[in-house]
């Protein structure tokens, strides 16, 4: 394996991986777990009061949000708990979370946590407000517990911020003391994604060359997100989207391919949504993002039973490309990610099929050409009805692409070349959509 392979295996190692719940509520959980847990180090007090002393102690959690974090955690369901929100997430995140587990930081979660979780929401020990910041992600968790010491005012208090990506800790405080920033030494540097310089091309070529053994990691991708499919098509989550397609596939849909990965894909996106205790396989920080660039192309293999290695490889091919195109438009934005990652699902069944770098390049353009005015109205059960739309025009674009249509430079936001295509899709959701994103916020919290 080259030094270069290493490195994009390096970047998909650290933007593809589980996450327990909905991000956006999971970053809070982690900050706030994180600084409880600075309590713990920090404080006397709580050492003494035993190892289940997080049960029983009266937090007041104060947590400020980005916009954007705020958006994506009113309305969605937390795992466990038959709630939504961030008032819930952050409780949890004191009581039982985990920060060393990154987004898998409530896999701890027991009966006894989440009814002493919902206790401090009742009694309004968790505020949440919205930060004054530029960061389209940001949390910061500042965390006390009353009767640490004889005076409230001297209760000591620690607090952890979360910048850019959701589990990504730049601070973390005790008192008055900042024990690690992002400008010291403790925090490692981490390159951002444009900065690997991926282009379409290289991304194709490495997905199709790679030695299969350093890459067949990526089947876990199968193992995590096809279980969330099938316990969304067994259960009753949500909007029962993905469940409703397949009950209906013959009197409705139709029994073909398209109909079974939409539905697949939906069901599993239903399940998370609304709060099931299985974790999902992430990208780039987004469940959804993750099922909606995977579960079509392992539908796909399932249908038409295709190998391990092929799959692994047109995964790797999905996942790469959403990555790519995501870092021009950042972690968060008004653009609904499934556009994202439905593209990368597009180029994965191309491949499956035969296209060769070409296909894959006009699956881009007829994606983009498509689908790129879809909004992000904030994570909630709903999303599972985009997440169907998305394999739906992934699937049609990849035909199409397979037949030599593409849609053209003279059209729309489509250049001629493939890389200025993606920028010009990152440029609208990043800059051309902050006031969409702004009225969309504004709409939601005015309910």
């Amino acid at each position: 394996m080259t030094n270069r392979q290493k490195e994009i295996i390096e970047l998909i190692k650290r933007e593809v991986k589980p996450a327990l719940g909905c991000t956006e509520p999971i970053a809070v959980a982690l900050a706030v777990a994180k600084s409880v847990e600075i309590l713990d180090e920090n404080c006397r007090d709580c050492s003494e009061r035993g190892k289940d002393w997080r049960l029983e102690a009266d937090f007041l959690i104060d947590v400020e949000v980005s916009g954007n974090i705020l958006k994506n955690g009113m309305g969605v369901g937390i795992p466990g708990t038959g709630m939504i929100g961030l008032h819930i997430a952050s409780a949890l995140g004191a009581v039982c979370g985990d920060s060393s587990l990154g987004l898998e930081v409530l896999k701890n979660l027991t009966p006894e946590a989440v009814s002493r979780a919902k206790k401090l929401v009742d009694d309004k020990a968790v505020k949440i407000s919205v930060a004054d910041t530029d960061h389209l992600l940001y949390v910061k968790a500042t965390v006390r517990s009353h009767g640490m010491s004889a005076s409230a005012s001297l209760t000591p208090c620690a607090h952890t911020v979360i910048e850019d990506d959701h589990d990504k800790i730049v601070e973390v405080g005790f008192a008055d003391k900042i024990l690690m920033s992002s400008e010291s030494a403790a925090a490692a540097s981490q390159k951002q994604t444009r900065e690997y310089g991926l282009t379409v091309k290289e991304i194709f070529e490495f997905a199709t060359t790679v030695p299969y053994e350093d890459i067949k990691f990526i089947l876990e991708d199968r193992t995590l997100n096809l279980a969330l499919a099938k316990e969304g098509l067994h259960g009753n989550y949500g909007l029962q989207v993905g469940k409703t397609i397949r009950e209906n596939q013959k009197e409705v849909f139709g029994d073909d391919f398209m109909s079974f990965a939409m539905g697949l894909t939906a069901a599993a996106s239903d399940a998370r949504m609304a709060g099931c205790t299985l974790p999902a396989m992430s990208n780039s920080g987004s469940g959804n993002q993750g099922i909606t660039v995977s579960m079509p192309i392992i539908a796909y293999a399932l249908r038409y039973k295709v190998d391990d290695e092929p799959l692994a490889r047109a995964l790797i091919l999905s996942n790469l490309v959403a990555i790519h195109i995501k870092g021009f438009l950042g972690k968060l934005s008004a653009l609904c990610g499934c556009v994202v990652a439905s593209t990368g699902s597009s180029c994965g069944i191309v491949y499956l099929q035969g296209g060769g770098y070409d296909e894959v390049c006009h699956a881009i353009k007829n994606m983009c050409g498509n689908i790129t005015g879809m909004v992000c109205d904030g994570a909630k059960v709903g999303c599972a009805m985009k997440v169907a739309s998305g394999v739906a025009s992934s699937i049609q674009s990849a035909v199409l692409a397979l037949n030599g249509i593409s849609v053209k430079e003279t059209d729309g936001i489509i250049d001629k070349d493939i890389e200025t295509t993606i920028q010009n899709v990152g440029t609208i959701g990043s800059k051309g959509m902050k006031e969409t994103d702004k009225m969309i916020l504004d709409i939601m919290v005015c309910k």
